[in-house]
């Protein structure tokens, strides 16, 4: 569905090319010194613009109907929106019959019996990851005293960041699209958020994360490289009496918990599906196997873009269990 968290509530709305995208939240504590000012900046790490990223730029200018009051938090549900301005529809007519490779064209299509709005992706385009990075930025006052850090760490299977950029200009002259893998950090985390099995701290985080359109791979802490490990080198020893540990093979959480230490985080964003290169294809009005050149505009590199929408998943789950540990604490 669309609904996620326990206390921290989340419910996204919207479709790409309809009037508006957003997000409702709910369990919001009142008292939060909250300004429209403080969603710009994350706002702005998502926009379009850059080399590799989509030409349909929107102004996404915040809306906030309720929840706020004279700059603080009511304790009231929020209902957070952005208006769909810079729409252009006709590109997407024939995606019903000749779905792209790799999209959700086809499922959706499947699922919905035709009738979604296939236009800019509908309910599933990345437009509406507004909705996430404004959670996030509310998500970042609850955990106030979190650090986060996010960076690409790979692009397109370079690791040195001094060649992205040239990176992104010889894929876009070829026109395709490139993936990477997004590194997440964030410090200052106490002991004890999450809980064993089927609501632990990676699940749960996974569960979001994984909600990101192109979202493939999630890794906590050294993730798969440990296999190359014993368990005398993987283990982290505990060297002092705040928990600290010499390593973080585990990315902060053990049994599912946080166990003080930093949270590390590794996400793989596959390459954008959308991509101006000609690819053979199937045509399910005429069955038969076709050539299908996109036309429209979309990112070489959505990754690039996905960094703050990821780090906003992190910023949700941890609002959500610091609001359970309130609770379970009678804080």
């Amino acid at each position: 569905m669309n609904q996620f968290g326990k206390l921290f509530r989340l419910s996204i709305f919207g479709e790409s090319h309809q009037d508006r995208v957003g997000i409702i939240l709910d369990g919001i504590p009142a008292g939060i010194k909250l300004y429209k000012e403080d969603f710009i900046a994350d706002l702005n790490r998502r926009k379009a613009g850059k080399v590799g990223t989509t030409r349909r730029i929107e102004e996404d200018d915040i809306e906030i109907s309720s929840g706020l009051y004279n700059d603080f938090t009511t304790g009231a549900p929020m209902l957070i929106s952005f208006k769909n301005n810079n729409k252009n529809s006709k590109d997407y007519e024939n995606f019903r019959n000749i779905p792209r490779p790799s999209h959700a064209d086809y499922v959706l299509n499947k699922k919905y019996n035709s009738f979604n709005d296939i236009r800019g992706g509908g309910h599933s385009s990345g437009r509406l990851t507004l909705g996430i990075v404004s959670a996030g930025v509310v998500a970042k006052k609850i955990a106030k005293d979190v650090l986060f850090e996010t960076k690409i760490i790979n692009l397109g299977g370079e690791t040195d960041p001094n060649k992205f950029d040239e990176l992104l200009k010889n894929t876009l002259e070829e026109q395709n699209s490139i993936g990477g893998i997004i590194e997440l950090k964030a410090k200052n985390v106490k002991v004890g958020l999450g809980e064993p099995y089927f609501d632990s701290f990676e699940s749960i985080l996974s569960h979001l994360l994984f909600s990101i359109g192109g979202v493939k791979g999630v890794e906590f802490g050294l993730g798969f490289d440990g296999v190359n490990l014993r368990g005398s080198e993987f283990n982290d020893k505990f060297i002092d009496k705040f928990g600290t540990t010499n390593t973080n093979n585990n990315g902060g959480i053990n049994g599912g918990i946080t166990n003080g230490n930093e949270i590390l985080v590794k996400v793989f964003i596959k390459p954008t599906p959308s991509i101006f290169k000609e690819q053979e294809t199937y045509n399910f009005k005429d069955n038969k196997l076709e050539n299908l050149k996109i036309e429209g505009r979309h990112d070489a590199a959505i990754i690039l873009r996905a960094q703050v929408v990821c780090e906003a998943a992190l910023a949700i789950t941890l609002a959500d269990f610091i609001l359970q540990e309130r609770a379970y604490k009678n804080e």
